[in-house]
């Protein structure tokens, strides 16, 4: 068993630590009466252990000095747990005189675990991750210290709301957005002081949307997307190109070709054009490190009817095709063997031009659904449903990517009367720990609804919070998005106040722990009629208080799918810590990303899409649902039986598979995770037993996106916990 020092350091478990704070705190009892004698001091110590073995995770510090204080106080022993709780308030004072030196000087030496599994796609060991992070402490203690309410700083550390992304509040950067790569290409733009003009081929537009997307993921913390419809009109830009240049080198030779002979050769230059192009984008983004410390969030739409003419849809039709079988083949590790990276991430419209047999696209599609079941993406947006979803106040529906993972924005109409959704953004996320709200009600359904009700205005202080700390802000904080085209073209010394209000950018309530929130209060699972018409109750209270705060300040607040990473382990630690062991509810070291079906539950991929469809209606701000699969390889059909149901029934969903491979032993299929001595959560290979992480390649779907660089004890045992549900 081990334990997580407050420096982030995890340490093994020392039972003689504990048994000398408490002699200590005894022996500065005078009089002897009110001590505890050896026997109580080897009882407390005992008992705290045996708590402690019990959680069956790794338990921090305060956790421990908890049971120490509550397990004195049992005894009886007053006066010294008043002394023992008056040491912990002295170092506690001492520590807050200097916050971060401990935490950023274990993240140096690479022994904060913690910091270690933040985040699945960023290597803490290399220098680069580590200053970013420690530009993320320094920025924590300021805005822990300055910048938030107290109560706010507070609700975060007790794990009732997460203020997301504190690392970066200290300075004026927004969260995800939709990059307006078309503006961008068309009309040209300006990176590092260079003015880069309309590009004359596909691949020099390829190339310049890579420079594009790594200047964009260094001026904001969140995921950015493209679409690659704003690259198709260059497609043809190469081909009128190559027709001169052919015609050219026909002449030079006085060689004449019938005209279909003419075109295949064209076509064939095209098709090599096309092929460089694209992978500039794969290698380039996987390679690139941007000044957050990883490879840019960046994820690419696939969506045909956005093409213009038909043209330009045949183009992105051969673009789509070229995307999809680098992705498949994948990237080669450091042995030179192909596996699965983690970005681009891929997003695939399903439409009525390509989703059934016989379509003009359906072989897309197929090629689309043997990439996914061999490399997790693409991931599926069903037309269908956005178009019936996302209506702007015209009446007509539209269909768009997300920003990043699952973050969408809301319909808007901008000032030409027409509708707008590249060059957008989110402002920020605070997310509320539903679990608690529900824990801390004992049940009590009016009193369920009046926690409910303070915590969602906690939450939408912290929100102010964030918009605030963004207006005032110039343009020149970030050029490539506010003054050269990536969200705006504004002038030089202007701000971007405007740009956050009215609807051009949303601002986030996510939500966690839906799942368990339902059980507790009515004893039934989501998935039975009760608990589902509790859970769709609840949604309308969430999405009632956003509706009320839009129309009061004309800021579009929007309910979001919080993608827990870290903080649902963070969460249940706090669960536990405040409500003990609760089953179903907080026996696990995680708790359930936004409305998701438990992963436990034993439920096939369709009866889970055709239920989470109601909760992701309900979530307009961002949610995406998933189905865990076997390897799928050898199935295709089925896999395109659930995308067909996909574009049926839900808006936005993926299909979870596994691809990792063993550099020790040469081993390519599924890495295993087990439990060592001290109950600790390993990945280990099958063949080989190997379990050095550095010598393992696992991908896995994390929450909305594939994670490489492995997750903290609690999102490990969610993912362990998986059910099929193929």
């Amino acid at each position: 068993m081990n334990v997580i020092k407050r420096s982030g350091k995890e340490v093994v478990f020392n039972s003689k630590k504990i048994h000398e704070a408490i002699t200590k705190a005894n022996e500065s009892i005078d009089d002897k009466e009110y001590r505890l004698s050896d026997d109580q001091i080897d009882a407390v110590t005992n008992k705290v252990e045996n708590e402690c073995r019990s959680i069956g995770r790794a338990v921090s510090v305060e956790e421990i000095q908890d049971m120490v204080e509550e397990a004195i106080m049992r005894t009886g022993a007053f006066r010294v747990a008043k002394s023992y709780i008056t040491y912990r308030f002295k170092h506690e004072l001492i520590r807050k005189s200097n916050t971060t030196d401990n935490q950023i000087l274990t993240l140096l030496e690479g022994d904060n675990e913690e910091v270690k599994q933040e985040n699945s796609n960023k290597n803490p060991t290399v220098v680069s991750v580590q200053r970013d992070y420690m530009a993320g402490e320094v920025s924590k203690d300021i805005t822990n210290r300055f910048l938030l309410p107290p109560d706010i700083v507070q609700a975060h550390k007790d794990g009732i709301i997460h203020f997301h992304d504190a690392d970066y509040y200290a300075q004026h950067m927004h969260n995800c957005d939709l990059v307006n790569l078309e503006d961008m290409l068309q009309n040209g733009t300006v990176i590092s002081g260079t003015l880069i003009e309309k590009p004359h081929s596909f691949s020099t537009a390829c190339n310049i949307a890579t420079q594009i997307i790594a200047q964009v993921a260094s001026c904001q913390y969140g995921g950015q997307s493209i679409s690659l419809a704003h690259l198709a009109p260059f497609v043809d830009v190469s081909r009128q190109k190559i027709k001169k240049q052919l015609k050219e080198e026909l002449n030079l030779f006085g060689t004449n070709l019938d005209e279909d002979r003419f075109n295949e050769i064209v076509e064939k230059r095209v098709a090599a054009e096309i092929q460089r192009g694209v992978q500039t984008i794969q290698y380039q983004v996987v390679t690139l490190m941007t000044t957050n410390g990883q490879a840019p969030f960046i994820t690419e739409f696939m969506y045909l009817n956005e093409a213009k003419n038909q043209r330009e849809k045949d183009d992105l039709a051969l673009i789509i095709e070229e995307t999809l079988k680098q992705r498949m083949q994948g990237v080669k590790n450091e042995k030179g063997v192909y596996i699965t990276p983690a970005f681009p991430k891929i997003i695939y419209v399903l439409e009525p031009d390509n989703i059934k047999e016989g379509t003009k696209y359906w072989d897309l599609t197929v090629l689309a659904a043997k990439c996914t079941a061999k490399r997790m993406v693409p991931d599926y947006i069903s037309e269908k449903i956005m178009l019936q979803d996302k209506v702007d106040k015209n009446g007509e529906g539209h269909c768009f990517p997300c920003m990043g993972c699952r973050s969408f924005l809301t319909p808007y109409i901008n000032d030409q009367g027409k509708p707008q959704y590249y060059g957008r953004f989110n402002q920020g996320v605070v997310t509320i720990n539903l679990v608690d709200v529900a824990c801390s009600s004992n049940k009590n359904f009016d009193d369920f609804w009046k926690i409910f009700e303070d915590r969602l205005e906690l939450c939408h202080r912290a929100l102010r919070c964030r918009h605030e700390r963004l207006k005032g802000t110039k343009s020149d904080v970030a050029p490539i998005l506010w003054q050269y085209g990536a969200l705006a073209r504004l002038k030089k010394g202007e701000t971007i106040d405007k740009l956050l209000y009215g609807g051009y950018s949303t601002i986030s309530l996510g939500f966690a722990g839906l799942w368990e929130t339902v059980y507790y209060m009515t004893g039934k699972k989501l998935t039975d009629s009760e608990g589902e018409a509790f859970g769709i109750k609840v949604m309308e209270f969430l999405n009632a208080h956003t509706k009320k705060w839009k129309e009061a300040e004309n800021i579009d607040y929007s309910l979001y799918g919080t993608p827990l990473e870290s903080t649902t382990y963070k969460f249940s630690k706090a669960l536990q810590h405040r409500f003990g062991i609760i089953k179903g509810v907080t026996d696990k070291n995680y708790i359930t990303n936004s409305y998701h079906v438990h992963v436990t539950e034993n439920i096939d991929a369709f009866s889970k899409l055709t239920l989470e469809s109601k909760f992701q209606h309900l979530s307009p701000g961002g949610a995406v649902s998933y189905v865990e699969v076997p390897n799928m390889q050898n199935n295709i059909p089925a896999v395109l039986a659930v995308m067909q149901h996909m574009y049926e029934h839900i808006m936005y969903a993926e299909l979870n598979t596994k691809s990792d491979y063993c550099q020790v032993c040469g081993y390519n299929g599924e890495i295993k995770i087990v439990s060592d001595e001290n109950g600790k959560l390993l990945w280990k290979c099958p063949n080989c037993g190997n379990t050095d992480q550095n010598k393992l390649n696992v991908a896995r779907r994390t929450c909305g996106y594939i994670g490489t660089q492995f997750w903290n004890q609690g999102r490990t045992q969610e993912i362990k916990d998986r059910v099929l549900h193929l």
